[in-house]
């Protein structure tokens, strides 16, 4: 761009020395280079539009990184990354080897916490404020702690813990709720005041001064001439204050604006014309569990659905267009939500919780004592697991498969094809003798004849061998099928099971034993995964002969970089040539 602002821009002193229309340029500017970047990589594009007035007024008055300002969520901090020098790396967001879409360590010393799960911010600012505060008596320094909340992100109950932990102490820092009105759908509160043309806003001031601290606002989100005094002040203050700032999520893009679902909250490749996506995004598991949902509920009026603030991508909003009355969205609370399942199925309902697998780890304690204990009916509808891709570590689903075998009592589905969502959402919800998950991933559900779709809970023989037995979950049946074909030019015969269901089928495990090896492969963790809980079990079989190796294939355990599932995948010898290869080796070493 011809006399580019931006690109000026190598840290945020350059912004002090904008004047006003200095600084609006810069902003339209930014704007242009936000839609044209997520246009190309995909990302969270909403949030960050509505953030950009804000960011700069932030990083006017504050002095980041000697000042820790700390993004809730992170997804909103593509232009913090902007005004931080990362111009240049900005065309390579979200790429395998590129920029990540959250805040990044690696990255920059201005990304103080790579914070990418919503309502953890202000927990993060009272542990720094502490930290501040125990060395200003040995001369340490006096630096200003903020914590930027927004886009939902107050409705998680960790954000209330710290805040009230904030007023109870009277410990110094600046919260800057930035009130768009909406995380995914419109915000679950009655504290937001954007977006609520009801008026029904409730008091925040009221709230936030019962608590203990002091509140400052609403100021208008767009305005860096009206924002910069408001936060001048609250810096000089001695008390924990709260400046509320009212931003329009999307502001500036139409597309976004009217985007009515989520005003572009994510997005993949797009017209940036239009707002349109590009490109054929095929069947998704999402879509088979909408449509199998709709249709069960429609003849179980006892079916609720339960959503912690993500209505649209977990496909629930077809649902609560059709039954408002029976589903449930909770704001950013999984905590809640699970207990609330569980308190919903005491009384004859059945619950379904859609949810994505790596924030289901975050009510862990719930699934185990709220609804594991009671052996409550709860179906867990767990979605993005596995590997997912672009959106990197925190947003991988890698631990679900682990944590789910742990809870007693507890059935667990992997649907290997759109076909099979169906057959497993209609099962799951006749079992009432406990909890029930089903997972699935969020790349495109293959589709398959209906010889190939399996039936209550037994596992399915996909090929049969007698060189090795490959024992696959989920997506990676389809793998575990290509590496038995390649397995076939080396005049290796493989048997190929799509596991589909924990506790396994007996039949899946006899089977397995009367081979010389056995192979089992899942998208999540191989520690302590299904492959370790199905290698005990077959080794725990009497036939009268010694159990063949178990060998288990899985992701590591470790924080697995952002890129593309396939090229992840292939990586980690978890596709087809990768499983083959596996197998070929451990038959060499025998």
């Amino acid at each position: 761009m011809a006399d580019s602002l931006l690109e000026a821009i190598d840290g945020p002193e350059a912004l002090r020395r904008l004047d006003d229309a200095e600084l609006r340029a810069l902003a339209a500017e930014i704007r242009e280079v936000l839609i044209e970047a997520v246009s190309v990589s995909g990302g969270h594009l909403g949030s960050n539009l509505g953030a950009v007035e804000l960011t700069l007024a932030l990083h006017r008055v504050f002095d980041s990184p000697r000042d820790a300002i700390v993004w809730d969520t992170g997804h909103q901090s593509y232009v913090h990354k902007l005004v931080t020098g990362r111009l240049d790396g900005f065309g390579r967001l979200r790429q395998g080897g590129g920029m990540s879409g959250y805040p990044s360590r690696a990255e920059s010393e201005h990304d103080l916490v790579e914070n990418s799960h919503a309502s953890t911010a202000v927990s993060y600012a009272y542990g720094l404020a502490v930290a501040r505060d125990a060395t200003l008596t040995n001369g340490g320094d006096d630096n200003a702690v903020v914590a930027v909340i927004g886009d939902g992100a107050l409705t998680g109950g960790l954000a209330y813990e710290a805040l009230n932990n904030f007023g109870a102490t009277g410990r110094r820092a600046v919260i800057v709720l930035n009130d768009n009105g909406r995380c995914y759908a419109p915000t679950v509160s009655r504290l937001t005041v954007a977006g609520h043309a009801s008026g029904e806003t409730g008091d925040p001031a009221a709230f936030f001064t019962a608590l203990g601290l002091d509140y400052v606002g609403p100021v208008d989100g767009h305005d860096v001439a009206a924002l910069e005094p408001v936060l001048r002040d609250a810096a000089t203050r001695d008390r924990p204050v709260v400046v509320h700032v009212l931003t329009h999520k999307g502001e500036g893009y139409l597309p976004a604006e009217t985007d009515d679902e989520k005003r572009l909250h994510d997005i993949g490749a797009f017209d940036p014309e239009t707002g349109v996506p590009v490109g054929a995004n095929g069947s998704s598991y999402t879509a088979a569990f909408r449509d199998a949902l709709i249709a069960l509920a429609q003849e179980r009026p006892e079916i609720v659905a339960i959503t912690a603030g993500m209505p649209g991508s977990t496909g629930l909003l077809p649902f609560s267009e059709r039954f408002p009355d029976r589903c449930f969205d909770v704001g950013i609370a999984e905590q809640h939500a699970v207990t609330a399942a569980a308190g919903m199925a005491m009384r004859g309902l059945r619950p379904v919780v859609a949810i994505y697998s790596t924030f289901l780890s975050r009510a862990w304690d719930q699934m185990v004592y709220d609804v594991g204990l009671h052996g409550l009916p709860v179906v867990f509808c767990i979605d993005r697991a596995g590997i997912t891709g672009d959106d990197g570590p925190s947003h991988h689903g890698l631990y679900d498969l682990a944590l789910l075998t742990k809870v007693p009592g507890l059935t667990l589905f992997a649907p290997s094809s759109y076909e099979e969502m169906t057959v497993m959402l209609e099962e799951a919800l006749r079992i009432t003798s406990g909890p029930v998950a089903l997972r699935w991933p969020k790349t495109v559900a293959r589709h398959v004849m209906p010889g190939a779709v399996g039936t209550g809970r037994s596992a399915r023989r996909v090929r049969t061998g007698d060189d090795v037995c490959i024992l696959a979950l989920g997506k990676m049946v389809e793998a575990a099928e290509e590496a038995a074909e390649l397995l076939g030019t080396r005049d290796v015969h493989a048997t190929v099971w799509d596991i589909r269901t924990i506790p396994a089928d007996p039949k899946m495990l006899a089977d397995a034993r009367r081979h010389p090896l056995v192979v089992t492969a899942e998208d999540g963790i191989a520690d302590g995964g299904v492959g370790a809980l199905l290698a005990a079990q077959v080794g725990a079989l009497e036939t009268g002969s010694a159990a063949p190796p178990v060998v288990a294939l899985g992701t590591p355990s470790a924080y697995i970089p952002h890129g593309k599932p396939a090229a992840l995948l292939a990586n980690l010898g978890l596709d087809g040539p990768g499983i083959a290869a596996t197998v070929a080796k451990l038959l060499e070493d025998r």
